[in-house]
């Protein structure tokens, strides 16, 4: 398969609906529907905290790489675990997502946003090399993990531990934030 059949927007959307179709499809067949809750969600969360959190971080990744924005994630976690767990299991598949994300897209793209020879590309990677650490932590503090960041850093040909350190710095804050929003929304919800 080509790359450029896995980046073609009608492909992704194809694939996104794919998804959440056999998703749907599942959860009706199994019966599983009828028995999720946010009340049995923590339930099985509490008893099987690791289980959970992993499957979390597998649905996050997936989601990601097939560009559903991160925030959707959060906020089923806000809802179905509350703001605290639901925040910090965010923050834990939101630095799995964009550390798989960022090996994928190097391994199809390698480093081809530096053969770009524009003077604001070259400006854009100036500051990138000097500064990466605080460039990508201040890009998650604006952007979180919103996968066209995490493609475009790594298709710049950043470091691996530069990117993961500013993202475990600019990731927190904004998570805390988005939690501490919806679990106010959430109580005039519900």
């Amino acid at each position: 398969m080509s790359v450029a059949l896995i980046f073609d927007p009608k492909k992704k959307l194809l694939a996104i609906l794919s998804f959440f179709a056999i998703l749907f499809l599942i959860v009706e067949t199994t019966g599983l529907r009828a028995q999720l809750s946010p009340e049995t969600i923590r339930v099985l969360f509490a008893q099987h905290t690791l289980i959970g959190l992993v499957l979390f971080c597998v649905a996050f990744s997936v989601g990601n790489l097939l560009y559903v924005p991160g925030w959707v994630f959060l906020v089923g976690a806000v809802f179905a675990l509350g703001k605290e767990w639901g925040g910090v299991a965010t923050f834990i598949a939101g630095l799995c997502s964009s550390t798989l994300s960022f090996y994928v897209i190097r391994y199809f793209g390698g480093a081809a946003l530096r053969s770009l020879n524009h003077r604001w590309a070259d400006k854009i990677f100036m500051h990138l090399d000097e500064r990466p650490i605080i460039s990508v932590a201040a890009l998650r503090l604006l952007f979180q993990t919103l996968p066209a960041l995490t493609y475009g850093l790594a298709l710049a040909d950043i470091r691996f531990r530069h990117y993961f350190v500013g993202t475990f710095l600019g990731l927190p804050i904004p998570i805390v934030l988005y939690c501490y929003f919806f679990d106010i929304v959430f109580q005039y919800v519900r």
